[in-house]
């Protein structure tokens, strides 16, 4: 073990690219945290040990002949199965393919073009299908606060690597909250971008309008320095963002004052939040009046996103499913979703895109009274692992409506929100807030998200 578990990545690339220490020396660090921890927690699909230490040596080379360095030089990272890494299986979290790919995922490339060395890929359930990370192919994945329970999903594997500080960053994706709900499990900071942010290349879309990819860090700065090696599209992409400025300076700036609404209120009916995170976005809201903003209690009329979120959940499972190698080898549960979304035909998915606009233009109704809306991440506390033991995809869906009971409108809307680490419970497990922005603005989130983390600064698991 070393002291350079504790580094994020910011600070991991500077001192790789002055040669205070080697790419090599940080990914073998990386190496042996994720041998001595994950057996326990079962963060990790695929260790790519010795393709790693070769990349992090051609770091080093490309240092010595003085070659310019990426904002990512030499940081280690992980990549959710689902995301295509040249010479690897993309699984999907299951077993339905066999054949490794021939390229990186065009978000991938972009990582090594920064400089980042992939060390391995992250365990998920199978297509991210639900908001806890167990299956019957991976395993259960475990939260490293307290190994009873879960780190949420889909990318939890991401989120556990990330905690345990087996990479200082991690690549997730969110198609209903799998960067915020794990984020806010584990104690990240987990942004989901606006939609189109970031190419899905080489595949034109992540279940149509929900999904996105995107990092699970330790610190705002690094979410912003990854954002910004990655973001941008490619001819295919079905869906593009509007442009922006540099999220690494939106996260090194003074957020001004803002107009900030707050509500406890979940989108979904029948879901309650728990008392903690209640008192979690009371007590953010104060601070955020401490520092100057002007936060006011709302209440969102929220429009109702099943019509919207179901049809596309469906047509995104089928779609995967569909193009696996092996369908006979998909998991039960898989194979019941894909029945029971038959009635998902073309013409329902594209009335339910039709949805998704309405549907957004009335969640963003909020933002003509506010400039940023705060919420909880996740209705429940991080349940026992097993959550999903013995249940089918009718049973599996209900279980996960508190995980995703404040995330989910806002990937049908398309917003960019965040996940920020609020403290801990009286559990002893991470609390987190949401923060909503209105669309194309991941940068009022970056500056607010970055002035809570000097304000209130995080803690992370002691392993």
């Amino acid at each position: 073990m070393t002291e350079l578990h504790l580094l994020d990545a910011a600070e991991t690339a500077r001192r790789t690219s002055a040669g205070e220490v080697s790419a090599v020396e940080v990914v073998r660090a990386s190496l042996d945290r994720i041998a001595a921890l994950d057996p326990g927690l079962n963060a990790m699909s695929v260790v790519l040990g010795a393709e790693a230490l070769a990349e992090a040596e051609a770091r080093d080379n490309a240092l010595a002949a003085g070659e310019p360095c990426g904002p990512l030089h030499g940081v280690p990272v992980v990549i959710k199965e689902e995301v295509d890494v040249s010479g690897t299986v993309t699984t999907f979290g299951g077993e339905g393919n066999s054949t490794p790919v021939p390229a990186d995922a065009e978000v991938v490339r972009r990582l090594r073009a920064a400089g980042a060395v992939v060390v391995g890929k992250t365990t998920m359930p199978e297509f991210g299908a639900f908001p806890y990370t167990e299956g019957a192919s991976r395993g259960v994945t475990r939260n490293p606060w307290d190994r009873t329970r879960t780190p949420g999903g889909s990318s939890g594997g991401t989120a556990v690597a990330v905690a345990t500080g087996m990479v200082p960053v991690g690549l997730g994706g969110d198609g209903g909250g799998s960067i915020r709900i794990p984020s806010a499990m584990c104690g990240l900071f987990g942004l989901k971008p606006q939609r189109g942010r970031v190419s899905t290349a080489p595949h034109p879309h992540l279940w149509w309008a929900l999904g996105t990819a995107g990092p699970l860090t330790r610190t705002v700065l690094d979410s912003a320095i990854f954002y910004d090696a990655i973001r941008g599209n490619v001819a295919g992409d079905l869906y593009t963002a509007g442009d922006t400025g540099s999220f690494a300076e939106a996260a090194r700036t003074a957020p001004g004052q803002l107009r900030i609404g707050w509500s406890t209120k979940p989108v979904a009916l029948g879901v309650r939040p728990d008392r903690a995170h209640v008192r979690a976005v009371e007590d953010s809201a104060r601070l955020l009046a401490e520092l100057g903003h002007d936060v006011r209690r709302v209440e969102p009329h929220y429009p109702d996103p099943t019509l919207a979120f179901v049809p596309q959940f469906f047509a995104g499972i089928r779609d995967e499913a569909a193009a696996v190698e092996h369908p006979e080898r998909l998991e039960r549960r898989t194979r019941q979703t894909r029945r029971l979304g038959a009635w998902v035909t073309p013409k329902v998915r594209d009335w339910a895109l039709r949805q998704s606009e309405e549907i957004s233009r009335q969640a963003n109704r909020v933002f003509d009274e506010v400039d940023v809306l705060l919420t909880p991440t996740t209705a429940h506390r991080p349940p026992r692992v097993g959550v999903l033991d013995g249940k089918g995809t009718v049973g599996s869906a209900l279980a996960s409506m508190p995980a995703i009971a404040y995330c989910a409108l806002w990937n049908v809307a398309g917003n960019p929100a965040a996940s920020v680490p609020a403290g801990l419970a009286e559990d002893g497990l991470p609390l987190g807030v949401q923060l909503v922005g209105r669309q194309h603005d991941e940068t009022t989130l970056l500056s607010l998200s970055a002035q809570l983390e000097a304000a209130r600064p995080w803690s992370f698991p002691r392993l």
